[in-house]
């Protein structure tokens, strides 16, 4: 009878076995690498406000599903720094903002290294570079006929006032006028609070092992 016993036991192991390795299989499933998260920054980003190594916090948008198992939630934060700010002084140039998602932490507190780069925003007429940094609005078509406007106008009026001299200096005072006029429309790169960025992985993500401490500072946005 206690052989018996012991036979019948182990079906009911075997289960609770294979029910504990699926269910941990099930929490620590891969994220592949190249999967899009889809975020909202809840922090103002702006070239002329942060400096390199300032705090930055989004929202997941659209939960992260693997084979029917959301591993990354709708609310989950990211949190990263700032790596890169740039305000050119030339027209030529266009302001920069670089940025580098360092964790993600899910509603239950659990907190994951992320390696991810941004790859897009939901701001028109901007575009993020190769290496993830987000590029404000440079010198465009419509600059140029501005700066052609300027010029022209200040000859002109030059002209009226002191002949050849005149225009040579109208021409100088119209084109200054409207570089600065330029410099202060287009100098900046902003990412306000509520822009919506999509974020690459460079590296699958597992959820469920590892969890990346928590920053001496704590994180948090600005």
């Amino acid at each position: 009878m206690k052989t018996m016993k012991k036979w019948m036991l182990l079906p009911g192991l075997l289960l609770a076995s294979l029910s504990a390795a699926q269910l941990a299989a099930q929490t620590s499933s891969p994220v592949p690498a190249g999967t899009a998260l889809m975020v909202r920054l809840d922090t103002t980003l702006a070239t002329f406000s942060n400096r390199v190594g300032d705090p930055f916090q989004a929202r997941v948008t659209q939960a992260v599903v693997v084979n029917g198992n959301t591993l990354i939630p709708v609310g989950a934060t990211v949190e990263g720094r700032v790596t890169k700010v740039n305000e050119p002084r030339r027209i030529s140039g266009k302001p920069t903002i670089g940025i580098l998602p360092e964790a993600v932490i899910l509603p239950t507190g659990e907190r994951y290294y992320l390696d991810a780069t941004l790859v897009d925003t939901n701001i028109k007429g901007a575009d993020v570079n190769q290496e993830g940094q987000f590029k404000g609005l440079g010198h465009d078509r419509g600059d140029k006929i501005e700066a052609g406007a300027g010029t022209a106008g200040g000859m002109l009026i030059g002209g009226l006032i002191g002949g050849p001299v005149g225009i040579l200096v109208g021409g100088a005072i119209g084109a200054g006028g409207t570089t600065t006029h330029w410099l202060v429309k287009h100098r900046s790169a902003t990412l306000p609070a509520g822009t919506q960025l999509t974020l690459e992985l460079n590296r699958p993500l597992t959820v469920g092992t590892a969890p990346a401490p928590t920053p001496a500072n704590g994180g948090g946005s600005n």
